[in-house]
């Protein structure tokens, strides 16, 4: 019996062992199993480049002229002779008032010019012979200079009869019709003639936005962009872009005390009368250029309880460290950084929820990464 028991424990132990073997080759130790894997992020390599910044300022447009026709003589008024709302060219005429009255009184006029003169020499050659006083011969030269006088102001008279447009551009709607009593500098316009092209955009800058510019290029931080300084862009109010370019003409010399700016006229060319008068737009002015500009995603940028911009970045051993950031202002859709971070280093812009200070990653190229902004090109920035 106790030969039998031996017998049985000597064939299970080497099954048990063998078992035993098995599965440790099969299965982890807890130490393997606990092992730290390397975490992969994404990563944006940032440039430093020569930056053309902008400021996006709200405007309205105006035209560049606008003249009221008003009769320069009284009359009934005969004819229009123009299409509403048609272009027109300056000197054309408009109306015609009925110039009967003033063709008699310059016919008139002349008929006087021609006494006065043939007095005025008659009493020269009397004169001679001592026949005519000087002071005779004085009247009768200034009757006839009168006399030109009158003939001159009632030709103006007949002319203004034909009421004529003072400048070239749109005519609009007319407030007279035929047959109406017009007058000499009446108060009512007979119709407006409006210059569009070119047209005016008038635009607001905040006068601390533009000290900092004069600071920022007194300073060196901003360089001038030369003749392109000047140079504005339009944004329309359904989001669209106006095609062609403006150039800034002027900025007023006062403050408005009640909004604290000063406004800014640019002169844009309108050829498809695309810009009509007191349209809402967004002008885009270039500041400068600023040279060695970092522009970081905004997806690499977070803020931390202080509310101090922040981003976490990749040094060369592949380790994270987490850097504080000076934020100048959005360029685009990304930021532009005053300190914190250098040329050529990397940011990490995906993955964020996977590392920690000191941590050893795997770095790979962000794919989320789509800068509007372009080093090189103007674009539109807004203040921090």
């Amino acid at each position: 019996m106790k030969y039998s028991r031996f017998l049985l424990v000597a064939k299970v132990a080497p099954l048990a062992a063998l078992t035993l073997f098995l599965a440790g080759c099969g299965q982890p130790t807890d130490e393997q199993s606990q092992a730290p894997r390397t975490p992969e992020v994404g990563v944006y390599t940032v440039e430093a480049k020569a930056l053309t910044l902008t400021t996006d300022l709200p405007g309205r447009t105006s035209a560049y002229r606008v003249a009221e026709v008003r009769p320069q003589v009284t009359g009934i008024l005969q004819e229009r002779l123009f299409t509403e709302g048609s272009e027109v060219k300056q000197g054309q005429q408009l109306y015609q008032i009925d110039p009967r009255t003033y063709e008699a009184q310059l016919a008139r006029a002349e008929a006087n010019l021609k006494t006065a003169e043939n007095l005025a020499k008659r009493y020269e050659r009397l004169l001679s012979t001592n026949a005519v006083s000087q002071q005779q011969y004085d009247d009768a030269m200034a009757g006839w200079q009168q006399a030109r006088t009158a003939v001159e102001v009632a030709r103006i008279d007949v002319q203004y009869t034909k009421v004529l447009s003072p400048i070239s551009g749109q005519v609009g709607r007319s407030a007279v019709t035929e047959g109406a009593l017009v007058t000499n500098g009446q108060p009512q316009e007979l119709a407006t003639v409006t210059q569009l092209d070119p047209i005016h955009v008038d635009v607001s800058q905040p006068i601390t936005s533009l000290l900092r510019l004069q600071s920022a290029l007194e300073s060196g931080r901003l360089q001038s962009s030369g003749e392109n300084q000047a140079r504005v862009r339009l944004q329309l109010d359904d989001g669209s872009a106006y095609p062609l370019p403006g150039t800034l003409k002027f900025s007023e010399v006062t403050v408005d005390p009640s909004t604290g700016a000063v406004t800014l006229r640019a002169e844009f060319p309108n050829p498809d009368r695309k810009l009509l008068p007191g349209m809402f737009v967004r002008a885009q002015l270039q500041e400068g250029v600023q040279e060695n500009a970092i522009l970081v995603p905004q997806q690499a940028v977070f803020r931390d309880t202080r509310g101090v911009a922040n981003a976490w970045v990749v040094k060369a051993d592949n380790t994270v460290e987490q850097r504080e950031l000076e934020t100048l202002r959005t360029v685009g859709n990304a930021w532009l950084i005053g300190s914190g971070i250098n040329d050529g280093e990397r940011v990490i812009t995906e993955g964020l929820q996977l590392v920690r200070n000191g941590i050893e990653v795997a770095p790979v190229a962000a794919g989320n990464i789509n800068l509007v902004a372009e080093f090189g090109l103007p674009v539109t920035a807004a203040a921090n």
